[in-house]
């Protein structure tokens, strides 16, 4: 296993990390409480002997189950070869009082007396605004003095004008999480957020590193160019590798959930390097970057010429998702947003059908026949 500096902690992280948000279920289609604790254990345990010491979950993760088979996971001494990552989300409290009651339970779930890291969890412009106002940041730094927590971080799921925002409104962040894959350069946190915190010298934690499975499943086109240049072994160690390659991350995350994906991903790791890219790689990764957005059906370039909508739909953000579910042959994502994050109020099926965005549209999009269309595969029914 290689070993990365974890910012100014005196912590030599794992390359690759251990994340416990995919653990194996007893069998397809199981509800996600329907942890295969057996299998996890295996998996959790082999993960420390081969080396990974950086293990993440959260209170939501697995229904609340995660944390408890990772703590069974790591009795018997495997406890002391690692460390622990859990979050909270601030919606879960609407006091101080309440982040610190939280946190117990998690101690408890996962029997130990303290976190070596702990993050406030999916922060975005509304959490971080809740925080400031509630207190949650101060009384973190308290449950630290009190020997519950070790460093202090977030994870996040924005924009990069609210990421900048939160990085530099307190000066106690000891490392940040956030979502980054070759895919990804330009949203949310985008690339230039990850080198924004490391210049700032806050180690990033890296999470959907192949966006659940989709990156290290690709179409066959994109399959192809991967298998053309045979410098790594799968599109999976490619969309690793690129992010290894980066300096700013520190360690990457993977939810795995077979001991063969685990064992791949141990052996990726084996041969990662920061700089290890050079123009050849680079390139091989453009063009699969290339590749995957020529799949999107709907010619949207986010211009923005069509908003404000005067019934408040967010036509870029609509057809944002709508091309995601297209050029990932999956639904699944872009759909569980949809339904559990987007405003209610900005979605595809308040579209009137008005005119009035078709006459802005550069690109002479038929706005309203994509809205229906888009509806119709996001919306849950």
């Amino acid at each position: 296993m290689k070993y990365r500096k974890f910012g100014n902690t005196g912590f030599e992280v794992s390359a690759l990390g251990f994340g416990a948000m995919r653990m194996p279920l007893v069998k397809e289609g199981a509800d996600e409480k329907d942890i295969d604790e057996k299998k996890a254990v295996e998996m959790i345990r082999y993960a420390a002997d081969a080396g990974i010491n950086y293990f993440d979950t959260a209170y939501v993760y697995h229904g609340g189950e995660s944390e408890i088979v990772l703590g069974k996971a790591l009795k018997g001494g495997y406890r002391e070869k690692v460390k622990i990552a859990d979050k909270i989300i601030p919606d879960m409290t609407e006091s101080a009082d309440g982040l610190e009651k939280i946190l117990d339970e998690e101690l408890k779930k996962l029997r130990v007396n303290h976190l070596d890291f702990f993050l406030l969890h999916a922060l975005n412009t509304k959490r971080w605004d809740k925080m400031l106002k509630t207190g949650l940041i101060k009384r973190a730094e308290k449950m630290r003095g009190k020997g519950k927590i070790g460093h202090i971080g977030f994870s996040f799921h924005d924009n990069f004008e609210s990421f900048k925002n939160i990085i530099d409104g307190y000066e106690g962040w000891e490392f940040c999480q956030i979502q980054m894959n070759y895919m990804d350069v330009n949203n949310q946190a985008e690339l230039k957020g990850m080198e924004y915190a490391g210049k700032k010298g806050i180690p990033v934690v890296i999470m959907e590193p192949l966006l659940g499975g989709r990156l290290a499943n690709p179409p066959k086109q994109v399959g192809k160019i991967f298998k053309q240049n045979g410098i790594y072994e799968t599109p999976a160690e490619w969309s690793l590798q690129w992010l290894w390659n980066r300096p700013e991350a520190a360690v990457v995350l993977s939810g795995m959930s077979t001991m063969e994906q685990l064992k791949e991903n141990i052996r990726y790791a084996g041969r990662s390097a920061p700089g290890a890219f050079g123009e050849n790689e680079n390139r091989v990764i453009e063009k699969a970057s290339k590749e995957f957005e020529k799949r999107a059906v709907i010619p949207c370039t986010a211009c923005n010429y069509c908003v404000p909508c005067p019934h408040g739909v967010n036509i870029p953000k609509n057809f944002e998702f709508y091309n995601e579910g297209v050029i990932y042959d999956d639904f699944s994502a872009p759909r569980f947003i949809y339904n559990r994050f987007f405003p209610e109020g900005e979605r595809a099926y308040n579209c009137e059908s008005c005119g009035e965005c078709l006459e802005k549209c550069p690109q002479n999009i038929k706005i309203d026949e994509w809205m229906k269309k888009a509806d119709e595969k996001l919306r849950e029914k």
